[in-house]
């Protein structure tokens, strides 16, 4: 059996105690033993003296590749990810899925990964399998039905939940989904939704998903509360949570650490009256990929761009800083990338993220403690998705660990090089392996599919 001896480190649990000076004895997948001085012979040893050993990162909201066949292409958004410290990714979210749950899990099954990967079922994917493909009009009930029985035989892969993409498909009703997620027929699960609408309609959007959870029984999990309500609302729409979680209602939050969201220019996002609604214009619009890659846009290219390149990536500066900040200094909002690279193009959040939560909120802004930081990184996803063996440095548990310089971790990635590797960063170990040594992958193969335990 292999073993490894992480030497000397500052060890965070996760749960946001005070660091302790210890060794961890690892062998195989699993944390044997944790202890000031632990003197066992181990296949690896591993000297973390002056660094902090934390549990993996945990990415609430991340998108998968679409597989086309070769390897680094169909996982290079989860190797992104791994080089900035996560260990798991929870896809399928904003109601998409570029892969079928049998692929996915198939694929992983066999192949392994470069990080674990859950999956929620996206609402849109089935729309889409049941030939709901206009986006503004609102599902047959035969369609409906089809789509019910499609969402069910998932079961089989164990999703995490539906994930819902209302700004995507206007169409979509409340109804609907209600609908579809009773058709999981069983308690416990998990409900992603991107929201109906950004800005001044921000808080009644809150307020549908709400209604939602009330509905179904389900939690739900508000994607990217930054790019819903970082645009002059993010007080108000915490405060419909706050009232909501008061009352019992099972809702939360997650946010990336910028002030610019990323989607095609061809979605509804760009319907008309977006530009009022942020206060915005189409110079906050940075084209991310192809021939106008890295330049701003005007009325002509815009208008452009979204006539013959509707799936082109595009970089939108809409929200406030200050408001999101202030998500992230609330204590339930976790930590989502909202990562997805096409054409290793993109926004940097899919290489950058987690560090730059830490260098900026922790060290720089001082809004969070290391210890608050890497709660909203590990347990409090872990608890969200029920992953009763990950998110804590605890005798027992998985082995997916982070080992970095907490003065000097840093993001790399920028608007115009997305996909720079951070800094700071020794090791980070999926499964008892070193996946990643320094900014360098040694193994793609670590992680696993992990099946939604229901509670």
């Amino acid at each position: 059996m292999a073993s490894t001896l992480i030497k000397n480190g500052l060890v965070y649990d996760g749960l946001g105690n005070a660091p302790q000076k210890a060794d961890i004895y690892i062998k195989d997948d699993r944390i044997e033993r944790i202890g000031e001085t632990i003197c066992q012979e181990a296949d690896l040893v591993v000297d973390a003296a002056g660094r902090a050993v934390t549990p993996g990162f945990i990415d609430i909201h991340a998108h998968e590749d679409e597989f086309s066949g070769n390897r680094e292409d169909d996982f290079f958004t989860a190797g992104r990810g791994l080089l900035m410290g996560v260990t798991t990714q929870i896809v399928g979210n904003c109601g998409d899925m570029y892969n079928s749950m049998e692929e996915l899990a198939k694929r992983i099954d066999e192949e392994g990964a470069p990080v674990n990967f859950m999956t929620f079922i996206g609402q849109n994917y089935l729309r889409e399998q049941a030939g709901a493909d206009d986006r503004y009009k609102a599902s047959t009930k035969a369609q409906i039905e089809k789509m019910k029985t499609l969402l069910y035989e998932t079961k089989k892969y164990s999703p995490v939940g539906l994930s819902c993409g209302f700004e995507y498909a206007p169409g979509v009703t409340t109804e609907e989904t209600i609908e579809l997620a009773k058709a999981l027929d069983d308690e416990g699960y998990l409900i992603s939704v991107h929201f109906r609408e950004d800005g001044p309609k921000a808080v009644d959007s809150t307020r549908e998903l709400v209604e939602i959870s009330k509905a179904t029984g389900y939690g739900i999990e508000m994607s990217h509360i930054g790019s819903c309500s970082a645009v002059g609302y993010m007080d108000d729409t915490l405060k419909v949570i706050d009232e909501a979680k008061l009352k019992g209602v099972d809702i939360s939050t997650d946010c990336y650490p910028y002030n610019a969201f990323c989607t095609g220019i061809g979605t509804a996002v760009f319907d008309e009256g977006c530009f009022e609604r942020w206060g915005k214009s189409y110079s906050d619009i940075l084209v991310l990929d192809g021939p106008y890659v890295n330049r701003r846009c005007d009325k002509e290219l815009f208008e452009k761009l979204r006539r013959e390149d509707p799936d082109l990536h595009v970089a939108v500066f809409a929200m406030n800083q200050d408001e999101v900040d202030k998500a992230f200094a609330t204590p339930y909002v976790m930590v989502g990338s909202d990562c997805g690279f096409v054409n290793r193009h993109g926004h940097p959040r899919g290489a950058g993220a987690f560090p730059k939560v830490i260098r900026e909120y922790v060290r720089e802004k001082k809004i969070l403690t290391l210890m608050d930081a890497l709660k909203k990184m590990t347990v409090l996803t872990a608890d969200r998705v029920n992953l009763d063996e990950k998110g804590e440095i605890k005798e027992g548990r998985d082995a997916d660990i982070v080992i970095f310089d907490e003065n000097t971790i840093a993001d790399g990635a920028t608007f115009e090089n997305p996909t720079m590797k951070p800094v700071g960063i020794d090791y980070v170990i999926v499964g008892g392996k070193i996946a990643a040594d320094h900014g360098v992958i040694k193994d793609d193969s670590c992680g696993r599919y992990i099946r939604y335990k229901n509670r």
